[in-house]
């Protein structure tokens, strides 16, 4: 059993890196509009691909996912046992969603929880991305995917690692994730939900 200090230091790193609003620094870089003003308002890769700049894009997505994958890795090589590192990233996907650095107003979370997926398994992140990359190729809708993901990312846990409190970090990682997604789930039940790639 790991101290609570341990845990508490560990999660509280991890909400420092999550904190790193990657989307605002590569679009202020590339002197794009700010994503929070434009298209969904989220400061996220998915939106910034609506300014047309893919690179920009490819960039907040490799760094929203580093946030949550660097948070575990940092914890484990201070020796930090299992636990911590799940507290690690669990911290950074809470600190994307709910940043200091943003008024507590940040993304979705899907890029920074692909990354704490990769800190546990890269089976689990490679599938879980595939089944996100497969509905956007038939679909469009970077949302539907997203949700389709999480949905199916505790079940694939628990198969892949047989670990309870892995697979209650992810549940808790995807109860969130979906509740972020709520305005992106009454559009798509209306058909007003923008497909990937759209400009703003």
């Amino acid at each position: 059993m790991e101290s609570a200090t341990n845990l508490l230091v560990s999660a509280v790193l991890g909400y420092l890196l999550g904190s790193v609003p990657f989307a605002v620094i590569v679009s202020r870089a590339f002197r794009l509009a700010d994503p929070r003003s434009f298209g969904s308002g989220n400061p996220g890769a998915t939106n910034v691909l609506r300014s047309g700049h893919k690179a920009a894009a490819l960039l907040t997505l490799i760094g929203d996912a580093a946030k949550g994958w660097l948070a575990m890795f940092i914890a484990a090589r201070v020796g930090a046992g299992e636990t911590a590192m799940a507290a690690a990233g669990l911290g950074a996907f809470l600190g994307h969603v709910f940043p200091f650095t943003l008024g507590f107003r940040g993304g979705k979370g899907v890029a920074t929880a692909l990354g704490v997926l990769l800190g546990f398994s890269g089976a689990l992140a490679a599938i879980t991305a595939g089944v996100w990359l497969a509905v956007v190729a038939v679909t469009r809708y970077s949302s539907l995917a997203a949700l389709t993901a999480a949905a199916g990312a505790p079940v694939l846990t628990w198969w892949l690692l047989g670990n309870t409190e892995i697979t209650v970090t992810v549940a808790l990682m995807c109860a969130v994730l979906i509740y972020r997604h709520k305005n992106n789930i009454r559009k798509l039940l209306t058909g007003r939900e923008s497909r990937l790639g759209s400009k703003k």
